[in-house]
């Protein structure tokens, strides 16, 4: 290890979407019979946080800078190539990661039936350990009401 070391953190917000056909994707992973999330790209809350959290630990922007919403070339975009694409800037700029957590909170769905699945794409994608897990707003505020869902995540990434 180089003993230098960087933190960052991500948060990402979506409300539910009234599309019935539009998917539910977290963490790269299809969540069947569940409403889709509103958002230009595929609305992946929790690919968003960490790609948040890694550019934020880097110093190199933020999603909404390199990716915005502004712009028709990210509509319908594929999170986990958005993710990718930001560790490939952290590989150009001389950092690698070292691990990402994240918290989803939504009332619905429930994330742990897919946990495995999600930590296994965000791993792959990062190319270190990325851990997920859900946890419910208790009935407080628009995301107790299940009005859409939050994912927090921080990363922590090492300079090769």
């Amino acid at each position: 290890m180089s003993g230098d070391f960087r933190v960052g953190h991500g948060f990402d917000t979506h409300r539910f979407s009234d599309d019935p056909d539009r998917p539910l994707i977290l963490g790269g992973v299809k969540f069947e019979g569940a409403p889709g999330l509103v958002g230009h790209s595929d609305g992946d809350a929790v690919a968003h946080a960490v790609t948040d959290a890694l550019l934020s630990a880097a110093g190199l922007g933020d999603i909404g800078v390199l990716f915005p919403d502004t712009d028709a070339k990210w509509a319908g975009a594929d999170s986990l190539g958005l993710l990718a694409d930001a560790v490939a800037r952290l590989d150009e700029a001389g950092w690698q990661v070292v691990n990402a957590d994240c918290t989803v909170v939504a009332e619905t769905p429930r994330i742990a039936p897919q946990r495995n699945e999600m930590q296994a794409r965000l791993s792959g994608v990062v190319s270190a350990p990325v851990t997920v897990k859900g946890k419910r707003a208790e009935g407080l505020g628009a995301l107790g009401r299940g009005e859409g869902l939050a994912c927090w995540a921080v990363a922590l990434i090492e300079r090769r």
